[in-house]
Order: structure tokens, then C-alpha cells, then sequence
């Protein structure tokens, strides 16, 4: 029998996320007390009457495929969510509902891609942009930042990066792993470089929009600079904002040209997302959002005490976020010391030694780094310091 693989299997590897987080849950098993702060999805239950939307929905019958893109029910709550909180007009034509955001943004680069075209990703990174790149016969270009700029790409880097072959760009604000957004002057100035480069789409990744608490309201490269609208794919879903990360659904709002050939690759994929999902994530767009200001207190509040706890490590400095529910401190220097020169090696060291589970920074782009989710009780968070503390000053 022949076992080989398509050559776009090579490309990949595992999400690290995962590997850090099905090692943990191993220890777990085996009967070890273990801190977890590496899955990225909060701790709150999907709201209520979400649920109960789902419910109904299956009373209701509503079990059956719908359109593709989404039904218009879907499409239209898409819609006014747009229009009513980033004044951004789209039409049913422009949206693509889509299992979760992941394949939202698979879909931009199977569309958008052939071989030898670039893509262009600011890192720190979320893990997934390369490989999707890669899948796609693209070339990832990653663009170093540092944590004095806040791990926030600068024009003049973005300008340095672009060449003839660079076709998309992904930009995630606030940003997973480090937490950071951009003002809308920053997104204006990078604005203005990529005015100069009409062959670069925009993918815009919006998921952590509502998880702010920046010193400004939210804005994205559209809104800072409205002429990349034709250019631009914004990238959302329901997962983040509103605890639904099992319900799978996501979307894009784009370009006409751009949204219907990702349909056609989501037709002869996965086609519709699921219709129960559709159903409960119109309730989540639609109904009261007095849920979301909540949870973004708690993690806000989370945020403030992990950031000051993290930078009274020895060997450890963290800067405070913008929002989600990441902190991304610099263990650098007390990797070193500890004698370690690679970030994967040091996170297995914390958790073997002080059963904390970390994602290094090496899987977004960043080694040194650490990505710690506060998306978890207060007490966790202060054992999981605590025992940091203990292996750091030994």
C-alpha cells in the first residue's frame, strides 16, 4: 500500500495551542493538579437566550441545509451588527457566514492565493495564518515587531516587507496573542502604504472587536481609511464575543467579487454552517448586549491583576493590553537564566515543574514570549502566579 501524503500535508504542522493543551489534560489525567492558562475561549456559559434561540429552532424544525453564505435572516442581522457598530454598509451579496471565523479566513486564502504570491502577517501572530498561507501555495512574510512598539507593526515596516509578489495582508486588532489594538491614527498611517500597493487585499481579523478597553472606541483599517473598502475582507463570528466558541459560526464581509468565489470554496467544502448555530447566532447579534459588557469587565478586571502580578516575576516583564483575554509577558530573561535557549523546552519545563500550562511565543512569531489566557477564575490566575514565583526565584 502506498502511504504517501500530498506534499501540502509537509507544509503544516499541529496547532501548538492544542499540543500544550492536550499535554496538560494528560497530566490532568494521570492524577496532576494543573493549571491550564493556554485555551483561548472564555470561561462563561453561551448566554441564555441564545440558547434558548436554539432551542427553538430545533422545536421549530429549522434542521434543515440552508443557502450556503447563510440564510437571510442571518445575513441581515450581519448586516445591521456592521452598520450599527463600525457604520460600515454591506449587502447580502457581501456576506459569507462560515463554520467559525477559521474558515473564514481559510476560505480569503483559498480564494485569493496561487503559487508564489505573499502574505503578509505581523507578528506576534495568531498560529494559523501561516499554514492557511501555505495550504493556499502562498509564502508567508512575516514582519517582526517588538514589545516597544507594543507588538504593533509600524508603516515603515510594512513598507519594507511589500514586494511585487505580496497579495494579502492579515490584521488582527485587538490582537491574539498580545492583546494590543491599534489606534485609528496607526491604522490610517498603514492605510496610507497600502494605498500604494492596490494588489494587497486586507483581512481584516475583528474577533476580539468587543473584549476592549482601550483608551478609544474600536476602529478598523476601514474605518481609518475608508478608500480600502473594495479591498478589504472583515473577518468576525459570534465565538469570542458571546462564549460560542462550540457553536462554529463565523462570517466575512467583503468585496462582491471576493465573497462569491470564497462561497464557491465553502460550497464544495463544508457548504452551509449549522443551521441551529445561524439561529442562535441571530438571537446573540440581535438581542441584549448586556452580556458582553459583562464579561468584558471580568476579563478587564482579570487583565489588570495578571499584568501586575506577571511583572513582579523575576526575569519577567508584561505589558498591560488593550483587551481580549491574553497576556503576552517576555520570559526571556528568565528563560536564560534558567538555562534554556528555546521557548517550547521552558514552557514544558513550567509545566512539569510548576504544573502551569503556558503557550510559548515561538507558535505566534514571538520566542521569548509567553501567551497566557485569563479567560478563567480569579483564583486560578493567582495560584498559577504564585507557583510561576516559586520555579523563578529557585
Amino acid at each position: 500500500m502506498d502511504t504517501t501524503l500530498a506534499v501540502r500535508v509537509t507544509r503544516i504542522k499541529p496547532s501548538p495551542t492544542l499540543a500544550v493543551t492536550a499535554k496538560a489534560a494528560e497530566l490532568r489525567a494521570a492524577g496532576e493538579d494543573v493549571l491550564s492558562l493556554a485555551a483561548g475561549e472564555p470561561d462563561f456559559d453561551t448566554p441564555e437566550h441564545v440558547k434558548e434561540a436554539a432551542i427553538r429552532a430545533l422545536r421549530d424544525g429549522k434542521t434543515k441545509y440552508t443557502p450556503v453564505g447563510g440564510t437571510p435572516a442571518l445575513k441581515k442581522a450581519i448586516i445591521a451588527k456592521h452598520a450599527r457598530d463600525n457604520g460600515l454598509d454591506y449587502k447580502a451579496s457581501q456576506i459569507l457566514a462560515s463554520v467559525g471565523g477559521k474558515q473564514a479566513c481559510y476560505n480569503v486564502c483559498q480564494a485569493l492565493l496561487n503559487a508564489g504570491d505573499e502574505v503578509l502577517i505581523p507578528a506576534p501572530y495568531w498560529v494559523s495564518y501561516p499554514d492557511m498561507a501555505l495550504l493556499a501555495d502562498g509564502e508567508p512574510v512575516i514582519i517582526p515587531t517588538t514589545a516597544e512598539s507594543r507588538f504593533k507593526m509600524t508603516p515603515e515596516a510594512l513598507e519594507a516587507a511589500i514586494t511585487p509578489n505580496s497579495r494579502l495582508l492579515f490584521l488582527n486588532s485587538p490582537s491574539n496573542p498580545s492583546g494590543m489594538a491599534y489606534t485609528r491614527a496607526e491604522l490610517a498611517a498603514l492605510g496610507e502604504v497600502l494605498l500604494r500597493h492596490p494588489r494587497i487585499v486586507i483581512a481584516s481579523d475583528d474577533m476580539y472587536e468587543k473584549i476592549l478597553w482601550a483608551d478609544e472606541p474600536f476602529a478598523n483599517i476601514i474605518n481609518a481609511c475608508p478608500e480600502l473598502y473594495e479591498r478589504t475582507v472583515v473577518i468576525h463570528a459570534v465565538s469570542k464575543t458571546y462564549s460560542m466558541t462550540g457553536w462554529r459560526l463565523g462570517w466575512s464581509a467583503g468585496p462582491e467579487w471576493l465573497i462569491g468565489a470564497m462561497a464557491n470554496i465553502q460550497s464544495q467544502s463544508t457548504s452551509n454552517p449549522t443551521s441551529i448555530a445561524q439561529e442562535a447566532a441571530i438571537a446573540a447579534l440581535e438581542g441584549d448586549q448586556a452580556c458582553v459588557a459583562e464579561m468584558t469587565a471580568a476579563f478587564r478586571a482579570r487583565h489588570d491583576k495578571l499584568v501586575a502580578g506577571l511583572s513582579a516575576l523575576p526575569g519577567v516583564h508584561c505589558h498591560a493590553g488593550d483587551g481580549t483575554f491574553y497576556a503576552f509577558p517576555d520570559f526571556s530573561e528568565a528563560m536564560h537564566a534558567a538555562g534554556f535557549d528555546d521557548d517550547v523546552a521552558y514552557a514544558n519545563h513550567i509545566l512539569d515543574k510548576a504544573k502551569v500550562a503556558l503557550v510559548p511565543g515561538s507558535a505566534f512569531g514571538s520566542p521569548g514570549c509567553m501567551r497566557l489566557s485569563f479567560a478563567t477564575a480569579e483564583s486560578v490566575l493567582d495560584k498559577a502566579v504564585e507557583r510561576l514565583g516559586e520555579l523563578l526565584r529557585e
